[in-house]
């Protein structure tokens, strides 16, 4: 069960052959100035899986949040276009981090297990026209900092050092290797 509405936590997770409900959680990822952008993601993650776990208590329920993070400052999914456009100026020619927090929970299992993957990305410069027709594409809108790695902005992205699937949204590796340490194996190739 995945509490998240992301259709790329969806598709990620459907990629390692998990049949995977949706579920959203309703939970509406408030900004917090005083949280670190790391404790931010860790907090969303873990309040979309307490919104939901309650009422799936015999199934496996997975939540997840992403968070980018420019010089400490929490950037989360723009309010419009022209927000949008603001923060992929900021991040035009510079580094910054993506975290994204998990929190699983599985019956009969406590606490939930609960990780955090980050993640640094390099933008290339970016000039105004190209920011423009970016977000004209709409793809930023709902996105945390204003961009998904895996489509079009891809061409924004001059390097990454880490996982990319960190930045996606969903740290696949540390994912499976926790269920294989609690005792699941991924479902084999048909």
């Amino acid at each position: 069960m995945l509490a998240s509405g992301s259709p790329r936590r969806a598709e990620l997770l459907r990629g390692l052959g998990l049949a995977v409900e949706v579920v959203p959680s309703g939970y509406g990822e408030p900004a917090d100035d005083d949280a670190s952008p790391p404790d931010l993601a860790r907090r969303h993650a873990r309040a979309k899986l307490d919104v939901v776990r309650p009422r799936f208590p015999a199934r496996v329920v997975v939540a997840a949040d992403t968070v980018v993070d420019l010089d400490g400052v929490s950037l989360g999914k723009p309010a419009g276009a022209a927000d949008a456009a603001r923060m992929l100026r900021m991040l035009a020619g510079r580094s910054h981090r993506v975290h994204t927090a998990y929190a699983l929970a599985l019956p009969g299992i406590e606490p939930p297990v609960e990780r955090l993957s980050t993640t640094s990305v390099t933008f290339a410069p970016l000039d105004d026209a190209e920011i423009a027709c970016y977000v004209a594409t709409g793809d930023p809108l709902d996105k945390a900092g204003a961009y998904g790695i895996q489509g079009r902005a891809a061409a924004l992205v001059a390097s990454i050092d880490g996982d990319y699937f960190t930045v996606v949204g969903f740290p696949l590796g540390e994912f499976v290797r926790d269920l294989r340490r609690l005792g699941f194996t991924l479902p084999s190739a048909k």
